[in-house]
């Protein structure tokens, strides 16, 4: 995650990150932002990582939750996929957010999902917007398998129908 400025040296594949030196000016690498869930982020984040490593990268580095303008959108969509919220808000916002957070060490934002709210310290919600069945499947921890999974009865019952019905699909005849 953030590699190229997370570290100083060129990173491959297999090499240990914890003997790397890192890029002390890279925000993630300050103290004050050590174990951070949430990520403020300007527009149109993720874009160039189309695959589902940039989402499984950020969640490994312990983020839940990104705030930013906009999103791109294979990115946005494999951020649900892998149980992380990406959370759209104003442009203006968000560069407030990123002031008050700069100015202020130990700044926290407190994320709801069920209420769709976002309080800071200061007591102010902002509230934003997620589809509901998206929302749903974060709040109960559903991946497309899992939703899979929530049917297996009826999928089995099914199967067992159409064996009856259709005995050569299923190599079952007598």
């Amino acid at each position: 995650m953030f590699d190229e400025l997370r570290y100083k040296d060129e990173g491959w594949y297999g090499k240990d990150c914890s003997r790397r030196p890192l890029n002390e000016d890279f925000p993630l690498n300050q103290s004050r932002y050590r174990g951070a869930s949430i990520l403020l982020a300007r527009e149109n984040f993720g874009c160039g990582s189309s695959r589902e490593h940039a989402p499984w990268a950020l969640d490994d580095f312990g983020i839940r939750v990104i705030i930013a303008p906009s999103f791109a959108d294979i990115f946005y969509n494999n951020c649900f996929k892998n149980g992380l919220l990406p959370i759209t808000l104003d442009k203006a916002v968000v560069d407030r957010l990123f002031r008050e957070v700069q100015a202020s060490p130990g700044y926290r934002l407190d994320v709801d999902l069920e209420a769709q709210t976002i309080t800071g310290p200061d007591g102010e919600v902002l509230h934003f917007n997620i589809d509901g069945f998206r929302r749903h499947c974060l709040l109960e921890g559903l991946d497309e398998i899992g939703l899979t999974l929530k049917r297996a009865d009826a999928i089995r019952a099914y199967e067992k129908k159409r064996e009856a019905e259709c005995p050569w699909v299923f190599n079952a005849i007598h």
